[in-house]
């Protein structure tokens, strides 16, 4: 049974819940419950086409509508049914593990595990906590804070398995829990994309264009950085424009931007969906992004966006401090790391990015680094590991898992 408050419907449902949910449906039976948004449920036509693709390959969906409001009751009432139709799913469909993507899910996997026994992995995907709390939407030390860290310290405690994101999360944690992971699974899964959508342009593109993909707007995202960047590089090549391909509304991108109208002529501002990503790549020659780096909570980011640029054949320019990208750059040689905004890091940091692009073999580099951290089938067998191990607990979890091996040893 695999639980998640995402949405099928949404992007990050399709590219991070069914697509591995569709290989792992091939050895398993699936039980997958969600929560869709209310645009989402109300669009019968995707909801049918959805429906149909959950029975194509054997995955039972039961969907329920997503419920945002009030802030603080709706994930408790979401809560009590999901854990309703969970235990139903233990009881009578006989489920006999539970795949908890993210904190609320893995509370209630938790509650699951200790009424029935049935054993649980917790997905946790990136530092839930800490994430609202570099967001501002949640106090240090609050009650509530303090009730989220109990809830993340019991589920890693009782969990079959735990999963992170990234290496750098993994080690915050055997820091911050070292009883708790003590002879337990810890396995680091990347973000992964489906890389047979994701593949280097066959013609190379007619302009000279910087792009930057996703939100913006976000409280993890300097865009102050982002303007920096434009203005230093729009100076060291006159030729260059920028593209932001972001849901975003663009007359806020550009406000916060605030750049001169003659520079401003040169950014491009529009949504896109998820199908059209690949070809708006196919038309640029790097993309950036910038974080909240150096907070604790960016330490389980793993960007979607890294996998699908790298796929692409395209470099990254990012900061560090930012999960395992600062690593990932420096490793394969597929981008730069920016020091800081001022203007005269952010001239360095364009600098040092035109010099890579000139390098003929960096289109290789990048969709090799792709395929050996980002990979759709690699992360999807490092999952099927799992289930294997804890279903089957005398099969080794370590000879398929690439990324668990170091985390579990150590």
């Amino acid at each position: 049974m695999y639980l998640t408050r995402n949405g099928l419907l949404e992007p990050l449902g399709k590219s991070q819940v069914l697509a591995y949910l569709r290989g792992l449906a091939q050895q398993q039976r699936i039980i997958l419950i969600t929560r869709e948004k209310p645009e989402d449920w109300a669009d019968a036509a995707a909801m049918a086409t959805a429906r149909a693709q959950c029975s194509a390959h054997n995955i039972d969906w039961r969907p329920r509508p997503f419920r945002a409001r009030p802030r603080l009751v709706a994930p408790a009432l979401d809560m009590l049914g999901m854990g309703w139709q969970g235990l139903g799913a233990v009881l009578w469909g006989k489920a006999r593990l539970i795949h908890a993507r993210s904190y609320i899910p893995a509370a209630i996997a938790l509650v699951l595990n200790r009424l029935t026994g049935t054993p649980f992995i917790f997905d946790m995907r990136a530092l839930w906590p800490e994430e609202l709390i570099t967001a501002g939407r949640l106090r240090r030390g609050s009650l509530l804070h303090r009730a989220i860290a109990f809830i993340e310290r019991a589920c890693i405690r009782h969990a079959a398995a735990t999963v992170s994101l990234t290496e750098a999360a993994a080690e915050h944690l055997h820091r911050l829990y070292p009883r708790e992971l003590a002879g337990r699974r810890l396995i680091v899964i990347p973000t992964c994309a489906d890389l047979s959508r994701f593949v280097p342009a066959t013609i190379p593109p007619s302009g000279r264009v910087i792009g930057c993909l996703g939100t913006v707007l976000s409280g993890w995202f300097r865009i102050d950085w982002l303007a920096a960047f434009i203005r230093a590089a729009a100076a060291r090549d006159p030729s260059l424009t920028f593209m932001l391909t972001t849901r975003d509304d663009p007359a806020a991108v550009r406000a916060a931007l605030a750049l001169p109208p003659e520079l401003a002529a040169r950014v491009s501002i529009a949504p896109a969906n998820p199908a059209e990503i690949p070809a708006i790549l196919h038309q640029q020659l790097a993309s950036v992004m910038f974080y909240a780096g150096g907070e604790v909570s960016e330490l389980g980011r793993s960007p979607t966006r890294m996998a699908e640029i790298l796929g692409c054949g395209l470099p990254v320019l990012a900061n560090a401090g930012v999960g395992d990208v600062a690593r990932i750059i420096a490793a394969h040689r597929v981008g730069v790391i920016a020091e800081g905004s001022s203007p005269q890091q952010m001239a360095e940091a364009c600098d040092a990015l035109l010099a890579l692009l000139a390098d003929p073999d960096l289109a290789r580099r990048c969709r090799t680094a792709a395929e050996e951290i980002f990979s759709l089938e690699a992360g999807t067998a490092a999952y099927r590991a799992i289930y294997a191990a804890i279903l089957a607990p005398e099969t080794d979890v370590h000879t398929t898992s690439r990324d668990s091996t170091r985390m579990e040893r150590e």
